[in-house]
């Protein structure tokens, strides 16, 4: 018999009972499971559904109805003694092995929880990939160079862009006369500092004038928790990259896709990392082929990556100087509305250790107080405010991620 149940109570189920150690394990909705102590007028089984305290510390038997039960379809991983070993959305569950039909690795099979693995839907694992709509392809990641920014709207930073020249823009453009020679293709670049220096801006507009076909990724586009999926994703974009006549394959976040393998790395990183080695080591006499990567933390990025033959050049983007500033900010301005001769000297002055993305920060301030006062050109003043509440915002940052280490202390 049932109690009735207080709206307070968690619905859970019986996942383990274990009478030799006098405990049972409860597994509620969320993934979570709690143990308990087996009292000896405790009567629960496996399957079992329950009502369980606010605080979790009571156990009451509750009707099977109030657990939810749905569908759910997985990919064999493990077939063992009675048991079965199924991934079910990237988590790992535990069946009993089908009495009335064979189950085995690698198959896709359909059940519900209280009654186990019902059926085999198709002796392959069916991957997130084959689910979609629209398979994703290599083509898809894919942008137009003729897209791409110029020099023109890239301020300041002459010696970095003269470097990105000689290691990108020159081997793909002379790959050919590169390879008579018999030089090692430069196969990836690395452009490490912190955000907003422009990393990215500048790898399209090298594309642009090399005429090569650019791919941009995140990490966070190819990372997933499906079996097998980033990789087929990798291979994907790196396979059509070598199709092209000239082609840079741009990682963006590099370190949040290939962090140090070690004993505690999670299998889906290690297996990217490896795919990546793999793919870059692949790269032929013909293929004319550059991978860039953007990192603020290079030493976070596994150290395999960073040996002759991969990630071996790196391009440091630093704060940007006095003459650097003032030239971001005038080549910023020359695509704006303004009037007058502005200041740029004197708000690079006050712009110390600033990054290009906090000064372009300013003409977006400006161009509200224009608009706020009823204007459509940007006046003096205005770039004074602009800059005024871009500091303003910025030492409160800067105020904030520096109370974050006494705050820990101090709990």
């Amino acid at each position: 018999m049932t109690s009735e149940r207080d709206p307070r109570q968690v619905v859970g189920r019986v996942r383990h009972v274990d009478v030799e150690k006098e405990e049972f394990i409860v597994e509620l909705p969320n993934g979570f499971v709690v143990p308990y102590d087996l009292r000896e007028d405790d009567n629960f089984a496996k399957g079992d559904v329950v009502l369980v305290s606010p605080n979790l510390d009571e156990v009451q038997p509750g009707a099977r109805e109030l657990w939810p039960e749905e569908r759910w379809i997985g990919v064999v991983r493990l077939v063992l003694d009675g048991e079965v070993i199924v991934d079910v959305g990237g988590r790992i569950r535990t069946f009993p092995l089908p009495n009335d039909f064979t189950v085995e690795k690698g198959n896709t099979v359909e059940g519900v929880d209280s009654e186990g693995i019902q059926r085999v839907v198709t002796e392959d694992p069916i991957r997130y990939l084959d689910l979609r709509e629209e398979t994703l392809t290599g083509e898809q990641f894919r942008t137009q160079p003729s897209d791409s920014p110029s020099f023109d709207d890239f301020g300041g930073y002459s010696e970095i862009i003269e470097r990105a020249q000689e290691l990108i823009e020159l081997p793909l453009k002379q790959h050919d006369a590169l390879a008579k020679i018999g030089a090692k293709p430069i196969k990836g670049v690395l452009f490490t500092g912190v955000p907003g220096t422009g990393k990215t801006m500048l790898a399209r507009i090298i594309a642009n004038r090399a005429g090569a076909a650019f791919y941009e990724i995140s990490g966070p586009q190819v990372l997933s928790k499906w079996y097998g999926q980033s990789e087929e994703l990798i291979r994907a974009i790196f396979d059509d990259a070598a199709a092209q006549g000239r082609a840079i394959v741009f990682f963006d976040e590099m370190d949040s896709l290939a962090s140090q393998r070690n004993d505690t790395s999670h299998e889906a990183s290690r297996r990217i990392v490896g795919q990546l080695l793999s793919s870059m080591d692949g790269f032929t006499i013909d293929t004319n082929v550059v991978v860039i990567a953007t990192t603020n933390r290079p030493q976070d990025i596994d150290v395999a990556l960073r040996r002759p033959g991969r990630f071996d050049w790196e391009i440091n983007f630093s704060l940007p100087s006095l003459e650097d500033r003032e030239m971001i900010l005038r080549t910023s301005a020359r695509r704006l509305n303004t009037q007058g001769e502005l200041p740029h000297s004197i708000i690079a002055q006050k712009t110390d250790s600033w990054s290009p993305a906090e000064l372009t920060a300013i003409w977006s301030e400006a161009a509200l107080l224009a608009v706020k006062d009823e204007r459509d050109v940007i006046l003096e003043e205005d770039y004074f405010g602009g800059f005024e509440r871009v500091a303003a915002q910025r030492a409160r940052v800067i105020a904030s991620v520096r109370a974050e280490p006494a705050e820990e202390e101090a709990r």
